[in-house]
């Protein structure tokens, strides 16, 4: 019952793959100058194609000088062709890759020529979609290589590298295969009335499950910290004006991102920044002054900022050392959403002679000096506690939040499996977890959810 499962949906996936008979080409490289530029073609007619494009078929895996040149034969460029042939190819299709001079224009030209030959534009993220058909590469592989293009982290791009080389979807079919061997076991009793199987076979299926799902639990908290990875934490700084927000944003962005004056209400809009961590992304966000106000611009920013405040995932509330809080800030800070993590800095310690760093017996505030960096170090820990990180080791992959709701669901119904004695429903139960982790690799995978990941790609990827 197992197998048969797992195979109808290889077939599917296998069956998708054969329909994809057009050949398709792309600029791969990114929009702009640069000195060399690459048009990337994939599908049947690549062949013909390098021939009406440099004259010849290109030795397989071999760099080979050529001209490129136009459907009525006049000359493009002179570059390097390479051909790659089905199945040892990125998207397991003929490939040919035209690598000619980095111009916008050139490479529109090179690409018309192919287009003019039999092949279409592709759409975003086709190249790494067909790779997944024509089972190159799985679901979140494929979903790994958007994700180092996109690392914003030397710390991301290794784990994106890591998913990429297939570290996670060993881990997640290590997991399939232990819930395959309890499924079969489970199912082999179904048949047999309770009284006649063995306590033995209880045993064994009650120490298979509660291994399953310590590592149902344990990939699920890796996965966690490589979303953070991806994702970051997205932190909005607030207060009154003039108390140094600005300033606080340029010290932990270590450039002038905002423009810092003694005129209260400066800021009037966001100003973005992002910085790394300890190769955690954190997303600034410095936003105008809150306070009531008759200018109508002013009055504008401050009712953004209010809107930032409701999507962010941290905030830190900025006030003047050696000023007590008073009514005002008190009302401010009971505005803000009570789940969100909130750390107070007390700015300017230069001026109050206070000591950096944090609070002695105060949760969550700090005292900085964003002019000299005094304790934002002990700040920028906090935002590392804010985002939910943890030290670790070497090891961790890219995971996005659909993979978290794949693990979490699995985990969900091992322990409903644990809760229940009848073999049919522990039965079901494990199903229901091994087709939530197949929705990770694509083994399970419905096609507008295919839609959805691969239109977010660039195209040429």
């Amino acid at each position: 019952m197992v197998h048969q499962q797992d195979a109808r949906e290889r077939s599917g996936r296998q069956g998708a793959a054969l329909a994809a008979v057009e050949t398709i080409a792309a600029v791969a490289t990114a929009p702009g100058r640069g000195g060399i530029g690459v048009v990337r073609v994939s599908g049947p007619l690549a062949p013909a194609i390098a021939g009406r494009v440099t004259g010849s078929l290109p030795a397989p895996r071999h760099a080979t000088r050529a001209d490129f040149r136009a459907a009525d034969g006049a000359l493009l460029d002179n570059g390097i062709a390479l051909f790659f042939p089905a199945p040892h190819s990125y998207t397991g299709e003929d490939v040919l890759e035209l690598q000619g001079h980095g111009g916008p224009v050139v490479l529109r030209e090179i690409l018309r020529s192919c287009v003019a030959a039999g092949a279409r534009i592709a759409q975003p993220g086709e190249f790494t979609r067909r790779a997944f058909l024509n089972d190159r590469i799985d679901l979140a592989q494929a979903e790994s290589v958007a994700d180092l293009i996109d690392a914003s982290s030397v710390e991301a791009a290794r784990s994106a590298a890591r998913s990429l080389a297939g570290e996670f979807s060993q881990r997640v079919g290590a997991l399939a295969a232990q819930l395959t061997e309890l499924r079969m076991h489970v199912e082999a009793c179904i048949d047999f009335p309770e009284e006649e199987i063995d306590p033995a076979d209880h045993r064994e299926r009650a120490s298979r499950l509660e291994a399953a799902r310590r590592s149902v639990d344990e990939l699920l908290a890796q996965a966690e910290q490589g979303s953070i990875l991806r994702e970051g934490l997205t932190v909005v700084l607030v207060g009154r004006p003039n108390v140094g927000k600005s300033s606080l944003l340029n010290r932990l962005a270590g450039e002038e991102v905002a423009i810092v004056t003694p005129v209260a209400g400066t800021t009037r809009d966001y100003v973005r920044a992002s910085i790394s961590v300890e190769g955690v992304p954190v997303h600034l966000i410095d936003t105008a002054g809150l306070r009531e106000t008759r200018d109508e611009v002013e009055r504008i920013g401050v009712e953004r900022t209010w809107k930032a405040i409701e999507s962010a995932g941290a905030a830190l509330f900025i006030e003047e050392a050696g000023h007590a809080t008073g009514g005002e800030e008190a009302a401010l800070l009971a505005r803000l959403p009570a789940a969100m993590p909130l750390a107070r800095v007390l700015n300017k310690i230069d001026l109050s002679g206070d000591a950096p760093g944090a609070a002695p017996g105060e949760a969550a505030t700090f005292r900085v000096s964003a002019k000299t960096g005094a304790g934002v170090e002990a700040l920028r820990g906090w935002l590392l506690r804010a985002a939910g990180w943890r030290p670790h080791g070497e090891g961790l992959f890219m995971a996005r939040e659909r993979h978290l709701l794949a693990l979490r669901e699995a985990a969900a119904h091992l322990r409903a499996a644990g809760n229940l004695q009848a073999f049919e429903l522990i039965a079901e139960e494990l199903r229901l977890a091994h087709s939530a982790l197949g929705e990770i690799t694509g083994a399970v995978t419905a096609d507008d959810l295919l839609g959805e990941i691969f239109s977010r790609f660039c195209i040429g990827k």
